[in-house]
């Protein structure tokens, strides 16, 4: 399965309109769509009612090769469990997404999901506002023994009780090594005059600003707005000289791959089917480090059905199962034990891929990623508005 096919879908972003409409929630630092803890949750109804609804980004689960309507490792736990699983693929854009369940949440009713999947950045508002519940940790055994350490604790949810990761990725550089004829081993280096016109950054703040920022030697886990308008200092400059072709989603795929565009910002997972298909093609994290980022399963106040969510969270971190969808998606896998599952497989192309480090980082890799700090909703008005001058949206 081509992970460029999923990732060819435009990712939201999170702009000066919805920006100011959570703003306009905050009050006095606290919003008043603020759900205490004590009334987020719903009696469950696991027990009587083995089932539970799932939404999902599309193509960003394994399918059956020759029922696309199949998939194995939902299949899996319906066979182990006896809990059956509504699954969607209604996520199309982290924003459009907050606006959809969003009146549902804010006035104590149920969103009809009993588990979603959201990128960590949008992540942080969900837990911020309370729209989410604390997991039972206990019922999920697997996660508390497999998930990647360097995953376990972001900013916005410490002990990762109210998210889990499903996938992760790195935010790095693409580039066409032939065309280019020199390595790229910095940001910096993507600012050289034989690149004028020939880049592309993300058009989305909270996809593009942490790789920039450690391009300019901050560290991301603690960054400041002075760092923030830094940056953007030098970004407004080499808009000004158009050494920046344009500002894209993931659209950038197509640029590269035709040679309108010599280096992108990018996701590493694209740049697995990039390479497969166009040899010339690499990808690096920078010497200054990357973005490790996730997209996280939370189960939504006032779902019918949490502990049959919590379980079904806790299936896709048994090594096996993670396995089994890292070798569809070819994303960073958030079970590290999955990779010994991989390596032992007697298919060549399976096996190879526990030697992938954009699927598994090694140790010098990891040693370069960081996680940043979320824009907290103080920030992010202004931070959006500076940011969205420049790229122009």
């Amino acid at each position: 399965m081509s992970e460029l096919t999923r990732r060819s879908l435009l990712r939201g972003t999170f702009g000066i309109g919805t920006a100011g409409a959570l703003a306009g929630l905050a009050g006095c630092g606290v919003p008043p769509a603020y759900v205490r803890a004590a009334d987020r949750a719903a009696p469950d109804r696991s027990a009587a009612d083995r089932r539970l609804v799932f939404a999902n980004w599309p193509l960003y689960i394994d399918v059956d090769d020759h029922d696309k309507q199949r998939r194995p490792t939902l299949d899996a736990f319906r066979r182990r469990t006896g809990i059956s699983v509504t699954y969607t693929e209604e996520i199309n854009d982290n924003d459009e997404f907050f606006g959809k369940i969003s009146p549902a949440l804010m006035n104590h009713q149920p969103t009809g999901r009993d588990l979603v999947v959201i990128s960590d950045w949008m992540c942080a508002r969900y837990v911020r506002l309370g729209w989410v519940q604390e997991m039972d940790r206990t019922a999920q055994p697997h996660v508390a023994r497999n998930l990647d350490p360097q995953l376990a604790s972001p900013s916005f949810d410490p002990a990762r009780r109210h998210s889990v990761p499903w996938q992760s990725g790195i935010t790095g550089i693409a580039y066409n090594r032939r065309r280019l004829g020199r390595e790229i081993r910095s940001v910096s280096d993507l600012w050289h005059d034989d690149l004028r016109g020939r880049v592309s950054l993300f058009s989305g703040i909270d996809e593009a600003f942490a790789l920039l920022l450690q391009g300019e030697g901050v560290d991301i886990t603690r960054w400041r707005s002075d760092d923030f308008h830094r940056m953007a200092d030098r970004l407004r400059r080499l808009v000004a000289r158009g050494h920046i072709r344009r500002f894209t989603g993931n659209d950038y795929i197509k640029d590269l791959d035709s040679g309108d565009v010599i280096a992108a910002q990018a996701y590493s997972g694209d740049v697995i089917q990039l390479k497969a298909d166009n040899p010339d093609i690499a990808f690096v994290v920078p010497e200054e480090g990357g973005e490790l980022w996730a997209e996280s399963m939370m189960i939504p106040n006032l779902a019918a059905h949490k502990r049959n969510a919590e379980r079904l969270i806790d299936h896709y971190y048994r090594p096996d199962v993670a396995a089994d969808l890292a070798a569809w998606v070819n994303y960073v896998c958030p079970v590290p034990a999955a990779r010994e599952v991989l390596a032992a497989s007697k298919d060549k192309e399976r096996a190879a891929l526990a030697e992938d480090p954009l699927i598994f980082p090694d140790a010098a890799l990891r040693q370069r990623l960081a996680t940043a700090r979320d824009i907290t909703a103080a920030e992010r008005p202004a931070l959006a508005g500076e940011w969205n001058a420049i790229v122009g949206l």
